[in-house]
């Protein structure tokens, strides 16, 4: 049986931070916390950022926009977020998300419990409370980490479609 979780606070800088796919990943609460029902963990992408086409096998992804803006790209579906937007990314369905180049985005991201011992093995360990300076990912390790956690990276970012220039920024909103 496993052990009863504890409560506990972190404060807005706490948490364990990666560098993750060039954002910057701080886990708020991770599976060993939760018994493995969830992981939370706030992600700082950076203006123009476009995350890896990927496929998440056995777990649900969601997302809730503190701040920024972006387009998430759900199998055949877009949805343009803003502050205060959620979104659901359904398991087994091919997803990214492009964030808007004219400013950063800062998300909570929830998903089961194992979400961020993947970020660990694809990531490295922070060296500070920013964004990571320009690399390169290393899609090896990301491959063999997604082996193990069931994460597929299928590719890179597919080009965003084209914004029609009356279309406002407001989120599109769509509820099951």
């Amino acid at each position: 049986m496993p052990a009863q979780a504890r409560p506990y606070a972190l404060g807005p800088g706490d948490g364990q931070a990666h560098w993750f796919f060039g954002s910057l990943a701080t886990v708020k609460a991770a599976g060993e916390h939760t018994d493995g029902w969830f992981a939370l963990t706030e992600f700082v992408n950076p203006a123009g950022f476009a995350s890896p086409l990927h496929v998440h096998h056995d777990e649900h992804e969601a997302f809730y926009i503190l701040e920024g803006t972006a387009e998430v790209h759900c199998g055949d579906q877009v949805f343009r977020v803003a502050p205060g937007s959620f979104v659901l990314l359904p398991r087994g369905i091919p997803h990214w998300h492009q964030v808007s180049p004219d400013a950063p985005m800062r998300s909570l991201v929830l998903t089961t419990g194992q979400f961020e011992r993947y970020i660990a093995a694809c990531g490295e360990p922070a060296q500070a409370r920013q964004l990571p300076p320009p690399a390169t990912p290393d899609m090896r390790r990301a491959a063999a980490a997604g082996e193990r956690f069931r994460i597929e990276v299928l590719g890179p970012p597919p080009a965003a479609a084209p914004r029609p220039s009356d279309e406002t920024e407001r989120p599109r909103v769509h509820a099951p």
